[in-house]
């Protein structure tokens, strides 16, 4: 009694999973309709709504609802467990179908699969038998498993579902947790798959209270707590893990995506701003633009300026400039970075000087167009580009800690081209 007092402080209500349950499907319903053709898509729509249905119809108010409403006391108690066991072999079909893909699968996936159809359905069709056979007049809403756990029939009925959902459950933890630590998976996938396995893990848990409070009940001991307050919290706790585990992989990359996007979006500010002192107008603000057009449009626009401004850019200065930033230590790519933001800002400079100055001849800019992001990048830091443009401008002196470098020359023809010039200059 003193631990049925201390459960129910963390009892859980069952309309908390239901809900976390139905966010998941409403999350995973556009992409189910969009590419309904893809049964793995349907399948994790239908478990998702078998799920649901699942603790609509095991919260207590419903239990009595559906009694009432059929005039058969406890009819709720197969049409639950024909639910709770159609959801545990639904799980297992998906995450068989899932790990070996449905267009690639083998003829022992295909007989598995088919087993636990079989097998599932001869369990749903028996429990229903049992249930009318059995005794069952007096109505439970919480702890019809254990009332009814040396009843004829109703014993029976009792012990199977328990032994269907935990062998569905052990099998599918297995196969989530093998395949969690498989390498080359995505680090959302990957979270999704531990939340699942943790949740399936939990549903052993569940059993394994299920099946001590009734075996308790058959050797004449009362562990009823264990089925009425302990195990209902820990189903609770598994469908939010199970349901969080939907909706990480895609939520997460979702997020991610929309990040990376909006990131790069933020990245190229400070070259467009650049390009505004060139073109004099922007892009128009809209709305209802999604973040994915702005980014195209952001670098379209760039793109559009650096073409027209390509006439005032001089190959030369960049090379200096790249030079200049490969002297002062910078890496390869932040090298080549540096000096087109140093060549931009020289264009920019000089079209502001002389906007028409007749020149007909455009460098290559197909690299440059192609790392406008990196050279926005190189712009955030404009101390930077100033000791890079003051180097490329600076006569060029080598650096004395720096060893001579050996010509491949021989000093004998190295001494008569200094004659040559000497004589050459008297």
């Amino acid at each position: 009694m003193t631990h049925a007092i201390a459960l129910d402080r963390f009892y859980i209500s069952f309309w908390i999973p239901t809900a976390v349950l139905c966010a998941a499907l409403a999350i995973k319903l556009p992409t189910i309709i969009r590419l309904w053709r893809d049964p793995l898509l349907r399948a994790v729509g239908g478990l998702l709504l078998l799920a649901c249905a699942v603790f609509v119809f095991v919260a207590p108010s419903t239990i009595a609802w559906t009694n009432r409403v059929t005039g058969v006391p406890n009819i709720s108690a197969p049409w639950c467990y024909s639910l709770l066991t159609a959801f545990a072999g639904s799980c297992l079909l998906l995450i068989i179908a899932w790990r070996n893909g449905l267009s690639e699968r083998s003829p022992a996936t295909r007989r598995a699969m088919r087993w636990v159809i079989g097998a599932y359905t001869g369990v749903i069709a028996a429990l229903w038998i049992l249930f009318f056979l059995a005794d069952a007049d007096v109505e439970r809403l919480r702890d019809l498993d254990t009332y009814y756990a040396n009843t004829p029939f109703m014993r029976e009925e009792i012990l199977l579902y328990l032994l269907a959902h935990c062998v569905a459950v052990l099998i599918t933890s297995r196969l989530i947790w093998n395949w969690v630590r498989t390498d080359g998976l995505d680090a959302w996938l990957r979270s999704g798959l531990a939340c699942l396995g943790v949740g399936y893990g939990l549903n052993l848990v569940f059993d394994a209270f299920k099946l001590t409070a009734v075996v308790a009940r058959w050797t004449g001991h009362d562990l009823d707590w264990l089925s009425t307050n302990a195990a209902p919290p820990v189903a609770c706790l598994s469908a939010i893990l199970v349901a969080a585990g939907f909706i990480l992989p895609h939520a997460g990359q979702f997020l991610h995506d929309r990040w990376r996007v909006r990131a790069a979006y933020r990245a190229l500010r400070p070259l467009y701003v650049l390009m505004r002192t060139v073109q004099g107008s922007g892009i128009p603000f809209a709305v209802r633009a999604t973040p994915e057009l702005r980014l195209i449009r952001r670098e379209t626009y760039i793109r559009d300026v650096l073409l027209a401004l390509s006439r005032h850019i001089d190959e030369d200065g960049i090379r200096r400039a790249h030079a200049a930033a490969l002297d002062l230590g910078h890496p390869p790519e932040r090298a080549r970075a540096l000096a087109a933001a140093v060549g931009i800002q020289d264009a920019v400079a000089r079209k502001n000087r002389a906007p028409d100055d007749g020149s007909t001849t455009r460098p290559d800019t197909t690299d440059l167009l192609q790392e406008i992001g990196a050279v926005s990048r190189a712009l955030r830091t404009p101390d930077d580009v100033a000791a890079v443009r003051a180097r490329a401008a600076a006569p060029h002196e080598p650096d004395p800690q720096a060893p001579a470098a050996e010509s491949s020359v021989p000093a004998h023809e190295t001494e008569t081209v200094h004659r040559h010039v000497h004589h050459r200059r008297d």
